[in-house]
């Protein structure tokens, strides 16, 4: 009974914490329009400093946390990437282009010839 009774506490509290990021980030939007005989700059610093506040509440939600986590294993899991050498790219660049170009110039011609052929057809 317990267990459910802290699951339901933290279900609330994390609705309570998205409805506040939620806020922060609607006062923001609306500010930036309401204040609009002010400065350009302070209205972006104030829906910028909005959006970071309403974030900060987003991230310390359950979804928050889980995103944090995925995250940073995403950028584990780049480091461990093996990156192409400068001379592997260009290699692979330079035979891309040249099947390209093999490729343009045979649809050329199957075109050229199916032209042709459908003239001859039609008289």
């Amino acid at each position: 009974m317990t267990a459910d009774s802290s699951k339901n506490n933290a279900s609330n509290l994390d609705a309570f914490k998205w409805i506040l990021a939620g806020l922060f980030a609607i006062t923001g939007i609306a500010g930036f329009y309401i204040f609009a005989s002010y400065p350009f700059l302070y209205r972006v610093i104030g829906l910028l400093l909005s959006m970071i506040v309403g974030a900060f509440f987003a991230l310390a939600t359950t979804k928050g946390q889980e995103l944090k986590m995925f995250m940073h294993n995403s950028r584990v899991e780049v480091r461990k990437m093996v990156w192409a050498s400068r001379a592997e790219t260009i290699q692979t660049t330079l035979v891309v282009f040249v099947v390209v170009l093999i490729m343009a110039l045979f649809l050329w011609l199957l075109d050229r010839l199916l032209g042709y052929l459908v003239q001859l057809l039609l008289g």
